[in-house]
Formats: structure tokens, C-alpha cells, sequence
């Protein structure tokens, strides 16, 4: 059966794609056709991981590559491009992907606490999206039409624009994202490069595993959802890999929000 996207023959970057959100990223863009570079930070753990969604990428008969970089260190960043260039020959989609969370009150949030998350969550994702446009600008021939000369899709967050006490560095580094992204949507559209973001909400992730993993957590987090579930790495994947696609070819500087109606305000149901 034809995959509902087809991505036959572009090449992605996704960070952070050893675990959760985006290894649902990476396997969902290799099965509708891409070559897959599965980013993971430089640690035995998260490079195991990433062997796995190599190897399950190869045995659908796909192909993909693992690379380890920390995407908040520059040198690290150009090293993850290279493994795209010497392996697959070039870029087409870069999934910004990797975050990481380091909660705390604010009068007990250290300088180090801050400086971690925007590094990663932010910092991290201008240096791959700086990397990626060098990429697609240096093309030599212009895309064919309904087409665009790149892709870059950043992962956000509901608290891009929903507060969130006790993760204010997060939060921040999200609210930063949205602006950036659109940003360079605007920057990069007349080059036809496309910039877009995904913002998910409560995902069934490692990450959150507190916010789901017993009845009375997940149906405290339910009130919060006016769907009535919580997102699978799934959701975030097939929307990320239509954004990556040519049937999304007149959408840059949008973000789309897989929530199940978490912005939409639930605490306000029946009071308004």
C-alpha cells in the first residue's frame, strides 16, 4: 500500500531521533521513502538506541545512518551535516527535533538549569537550521515547481503559548522557536525553502512517563485534553512528514498544533 506521503528519495536530518517523538519522526519519514540520518547525543545509551531505529529502518528496507552530536555545540552540528553529505549525498528536510526539559522553582533554578535547556532547545535548533539553509542555498539549480529547494520543520511545543510554571526555561526556549521559525520562513520563502513548526502537546513519550503512567495521573492529565486521549509520537510523526512533503508546498511560517485541543482553553468549558 502506497504510503500517504511520499518522500522517495529526499534525504532528512532528524535530531534527537533515538527516543520518543523523533524516532516516531524517523520512522515515519522512512517509511514514506526518505533517507534517514537518526541523530542521538554522544552517549553509549543514546547511541544504542539509535542502532535500534537504524537497524528497524533497514529491516522495513529503508535506509538510514546514526550520527552522535550535541546539537547545542557547533562543531557537532557541522559534523552531523557531513554524515548527511558522505552518506546520502545530500539534504532535503532538516526535523529540528531534539529538547530536553530541566525543571525547577525559579528561585531555585540555576544559571546552569537555564543555560542547558535554551542551549539545546533553542541555540541547538538555530545551529542545525543555520547548517540546513547553508545547504539548500548553495543548490545549483532551482527546485522544479511545486517544489522547494528545503525543508526545515522545527518541534515546539503547546507552551510556546500556554505558560508553564516551574518550566520557565523550557517554555522560553519554545516561545523563542516560534518566533525564529517564523522568522526564517520569512527570510528563506523567496529562496523557496519552507520553514515550519509541529507543536505537540501531552505525547506518550519517556519523557512525561509521571504524566501517564498510572490511571489517576492520565486522568488528571485528560482534563486537560478536550480530546479525550493522549497524542502517540504517531500524531506528531504523520504531521511532520506532510509538512516535509511537497502536498504542503504553499505552507511556510505555520504551526500546526497536535494537541487534541490543549490550547483550546479546557478549563473554560461550560464557564464562558
Amino acid at each position: 500500500m502506497r504510503h500517504a506521503v511520499d518522500l522517495s528519495g529526499r534525504v532528512a536530518i532528524v535530531t534527537g531521533a533515538n527516543s520518543g517523538i523523533g524516532r516516531g519522526i524517523a520512522l515515519e519519514l522512512a517509511a514514506a521513502g526518505a533517507k534517514v540520518v537518526v541523530n542521538h547525543r554522544p552517549n553509549e545509551d543514546s547511541e544504542r538506541r539509535a542502532a535500534e531505529v537504524v537497524q528497524q529502518i533497514v529491516d522495513a528496507g529503508g535506509q538510514a545512518v546514526a550520527a552522535a552530536a550535541d546539537i547545542s555545540r557547533e562543531d557537532d552540528v557541522d559534523h552531523l551535516f557531513r554524515v548527511a553529505a558522505d552518506h546520502f549525498q545530500g539534504l532535503d528536510i532538516l526535523v529540528n527535533n531534539a529538547g530536553i526539559e530541566q525543571p525547577a522553582a525559579i528561585q531555585d533554578m540555576t544559571l546552569a538549569q537555564w543555560q542547558k535547556v535554551i542551549d539545546t532547545n533553542l541555540t541547538g535548533q538555530f545551529l542545525c537550521a543555520r547548517a540546513a539553509s547553508r545547504v539548500f542555498l548553495n543548490r545549483q539549480a532551482p527546485p522544479p515547481a511545486g517544489e522547494a529547494a528545503g525543508k526545515i520543520v522545527f518541534i515546539s511545543s503547546v507552551h510556546e503559548v500556554i505558560p508553564w510554571a516551574f518550566q520557565s526555561n523550557y517554555a522560553a526556549s519554545k516561545g523563542g522557536v516560534s518566533l525564529l521559525m517564523q522568522s526564517l520562513a520569512q527570510e528563506l520563502a523567496p529562496m523557496k525553502i519552507r520553514v515550519n513548526s509541529v507543536a505537540p502537546g501531552a505525547i506518550r513519550t519517556p519523557i512525561n512517563a509521571p504524566a501517564w503512567n498510572t490511571p489517576e495521573s492520565l486522568a488528571s492529565l485528560l482534563k486537560l485534553i478536550p480530546y479525550g486521549r493522549i497524542g502517540e509520537p504517531e500524531d506528531v510523526a504523520r504531521a511532520v512528514a506532510w509538512l516535509a512533503s511537497d502536498d504542503s508546498d504553499y505552507v511556510t511560517g505555520s504551526t500546526l498544533f497536535v494537541d487534541g485541543g490543549m490550547t483550546l482553553y479546557p478549563g473554560f468549558r461550560g464557564a464562558g
